[in-house]
């Protein structure tokens, strides 16, 4: 590209990026002493968590930022705790480059240990709470943190781990006893809330892989150069600023981490439940009067199930926007809920790896169910064979591959994926319709070779979740003498993920030990 077409495309992204943020209400008229500790927080920390909060503190200092279990937090609250914490946890000798481990659910306790984290300048490696203690053990020989920040709840799991690192806890009952490691309350407490001076350099985020394919791996990134990624999906996803986001998911996940991060540039009031329950979800978002419903496919289904009665018990009438993502969301599953609730779903489909490569909108989702939707503004997604050439016509499968600002970096333990004239594999395949919509048919490992023909999981499963017997539905293939595969019998319960993705190595484990 010549130079003249680079600057033709910055400048559209930029006022694409202007145009977004503005209607998000992100950009607004503001007092000139506000403006300016606004644009210092920026200059000083850039696009990163203490940023964040360090500017919503001085625009906002006495709006609630945080509500969860233990009450209500204000932008100058969490100012503070994280500068306590930040403080106290450099005097235990972290800092810059230090990786520190966070196994939290989803309250005040995550946010004040990742901003802290962010503002020292060290690496936040996120664990799946699902986890079990030998993988907790191996992610952290692998990626070698200095500190565990995790809740009571899990100090068996992360014991063999914890052993000749710092140790602290986020989240404690009272009637579990005294914990035998450091509250970060207590260090918050005792700590100084003064401001911290910037790092020499920005910590990144490492989020791991759902470990449905093997061991978890961590996906490392850093942080954003700029506010465009954030443009990008607020211009397809109608989030705006000053609202309240109710985070079903769990944000240790990329899409829970996602909005985790929206709700800093839309100062938004996070409202926090730190174990998902489909009727205490409802009640919350109705009650907090959400604008925002942030959940995975199985937490829809979940909603769903509660009867009718209860369904109808809460007032939703502030609902505008579900965000929806983490595995496949069948069409039947969209349209149930958007008759249900009004047409409000907004599916991502992404993965860790290529943060994200297409949105669906209610309109898409009613014209094609099923349909992973468009990419945003600043993706590219193409489709390949499996020689690496393009696919280009309509209905026709490829393997998916995407271009965004916001992919990976690489696997902390090494390696990558598969990557295509600039573009990162997805791991998925998928066919585009006339439209330009992507539909999703399955894992590139996943097809299924049975009596010679082609058969893709994501067509046999979303058909059999449009049956009204049928709650639930994975496809897999078995070995069969007579063609070669065939697909799975009636089981009692699909094994999944914290995150709600159907864990198909063990289905076919199970499989092959009946």
């Amino acid at each position: 590209m010549s130079i003249a077409g680079r600057v033709s495309k910055e400048l559209t992204t930029k006022l694409h990026t202007v145009y977004a943020l503005t209607n998000a209400g992100i950009i607004r008229p503001q007092r000139p002493d506000r403006a300016a500790r606004v644009a210092l927080a920026f200059l000083r920390w850039g696009p990163t968590p203490a940023a964040g909060y360090a500017s919503n503190a001085a625009r906002y200092p006495d709006d609630t930022a945080v509500v969860d279990e233990l009450g209500t937090l204000t932008f100058k609250d969490v100012q503070e705790r994280t500068n306590a914490l930040a403080h106290q946890l450099q005097e235990d000798g972290i800092g810059v480059g230090d990786g520190v481990a966070i196994m939290c659910r989803n309250h005040r306790g995550f946010i004040d240990a990742y901003v802290a984290v962010s503002k020292l300048g060290a690496n936040a490696l996120f664990l799946n709470t699902a986890f079990s203690g030998p993988q907790i053990t191996d992610v952290a020989k692998r990626e070698e943190p200095k500190a565990i920040i995790f809740d009571h709840e899990f100090a068996d799991l992360v014991k063999d781990a914890g052993k000749r690192r710092k140790r602290y806890i986020a989240w404690h009952d009272p009637e579990e006893g005294k914990p035998k490691d450091p509250r970060i309350e207590d260090l918050i407490a005792e700590g100084d809330p003064s401001d911290l001076s910037p790092p020499s350099d920005r910590g990144k985020a490492i989020i791991l892989t759902s470990g449905t394919t093997g061991t978890p791996k961590g996906a490392s990134r850093s942080q954003p150069r700029s506010l465009d990624p954030a443009a990008a999906l607020l211009a397809m996803i109608p989030l705006r600023a000053r609202e309240r986001t109710m985070v079903a998911a769990p944000m240790f996940h990329s899409w829970g981490f996602v909005h985790f991060t929206l709700g800093m540039a839309l100062s938004s009031t996070l409202v926090l439940n730190r174990k998902f329950d489909p009727e205490a979800t409802l009640s919350l978002t109705a009650q907090h009067e959400a604008t925002a419903l942030v959940v995975v496919p199985v937490m829809i289904q979940r909603i769903l199930d509660l009867d009718d009665a209860i369904l109808d018990r809460y007032d939703l009438s502030k609902l505008r926007v579900v965000p929806v993502s983490g595995s496949a969301l069948p069409g039947p599953l969209a349209e149930k809920w958007m008759d249900h609730f009004g047409d409000n779903i907004y599916n991502l489909y992404g993965s860790t790896e290529v943060a994200w490569a297409t949105i669906a909108t209610p309109k898409d989702l009613r014209e094609a169910p099923g349909t992973a939707g468009r990419p945003p503004y600043g993706t590219v997604v193409k489709l390949y064979d499996d020689d690496g050439n393009p696919v280009t016509g309509a209905g026709e499968t490829g393997r998916i591959f995407v271009g965004n600002d916001m992919q990976f970096e690489g696997y902390t333990g090494g390696g990558g994926k598969d990557v295509i004239d600039g573009l990162l594999s997805s791991g998925d395949v998928g066919h585009f319709d006339d439209d330009g919509r992507l539909f999703i048919d399955g894992r590139d490992d996943e097809m299924i070779v049975s009596g010679g023909e082609n058969v893709f999981p994501r067509e046999v499963e979303d058909l059999l979740a449009d049956h009204d017997a049928v709650d639930d539905a994975a496809a897999i293939g078995v070995d069969d003498e007579d063609f070669g595969q065939r697909l799975i019998v009636f089981v009692e319960e699909l094994p999944r993920n914290a995150t709600g993705k159907v864990l198909k190595r063990e289905l076919a484990e199970r499989q092959h030990a009946d």
